[in-house]
């Protein structure tokens, strides 16, 4: 069984409004890409949340009092500071740089994943993810059904970092007709010894090797077409992947 994973070529720079689904399209004819039953494609967040118009200028926000205290504690804009504490549950820790997070969506990052890198708009501009990654996926697997007559799988990827190791990797946030975990427990090893701990999170998996297709700075190949994943199709969704905060040792 083989894994292949294609950048597509000649992306433009998406725009608020722009359409997806078309870019994708024509970002595969020119890969010589035709979509085939359970293909992948895996998008990098930022060209959702900016199709999603998900752009912030910080001339627009108004810092609250937590804000302005905790900016002071960090060394950051108690605006920037405001978009975080909006788009979080709660502040998990935070030292000077870097706020980590409980997203509204349910995982733990840094500064709710907002980001400034490669937001063209403005100085001030600031990227919000999507607001409902889950739904994103779901309308575009939609929208590709009905113009190739083929059923996908979509992942919306981020870069994340990790409580026990250096270095950031992909995850998935959002995803759309494949499975985000798949649970072994049960199953046979080689030796026949039954698994009794192995749960797979298969769509991080398959993030983290699309993360190496994209890049990380300006290599402009924000979506990644897959053929070959090893798990059967499924509706799955981030809920999954997402570790029960009683079972969290690093909170």
């Amino acid at each position: 069984m083989a894994l292949t994973l294609t950048p597509l070529p000649g992306l433009p720079l998406v725009q608020p409004g722009d359409d997806l689904s078309e870019l994708i399209l024509a970002g595969l004819d020119r890969a010589a890409l035709r979509l085939q039953e359970d293909d992948i494609l895996v998008l990098a967040q930022k060209i959702v949340s900016k199709a999603e118009g998900r752009i912030v200028r910080l001339a627009d926000v108004t810092p609250g009092a937590r804000a302005i205290e905790l900016a002071q504690a960090t060394q950051k804009d108690a605006r920037l500071v405001e978009l975080i504490l909006a788009e979080s549950r709660e502040v998990v820790r935070y030292r000077p740089g870097l706020i980590v997070v409980e997203h509204r969506l349910g995982f733990v990052c840094a500064n709710a994943g907002i980001d400034h890198s490669n937001v063209a708009e403005g100085d001030d501009c600031y990227l919000l993810l999507p607001d409902n990654p889950d739904d994103s996926a779901a309308r575009l697997r939609a929208e590709l059904r009905a113009a190739s007559g083929k059923r996908t799988g979509v992942v919306i990827i981020d870069s994340h970092g990790r409580a026990w190791r250096t270095g950031t990797v992909g995850v998935a946030i959002g995803l759309a007709g494949m499975p985000g975990c798949e649970d072994l427990r049960g199953q046979p090893d080689l030796f026949g010894y039954e698994l009794q701990a192995t749960e797979v999170g298969v769509a991080d998996e398959l993030a983290a090797a699309a993360s190496l297709m994209m890049g990380q700075a300006a290599e402009g190949t924000p979506v990644v077409h897959v053929r070959g994943f090893p798990y059967p199709a499924r509706e799955g969704a981030l809920s999954e992947l997402l570790r029960d905060k009683g079972r969290d040792l690093f909170r």
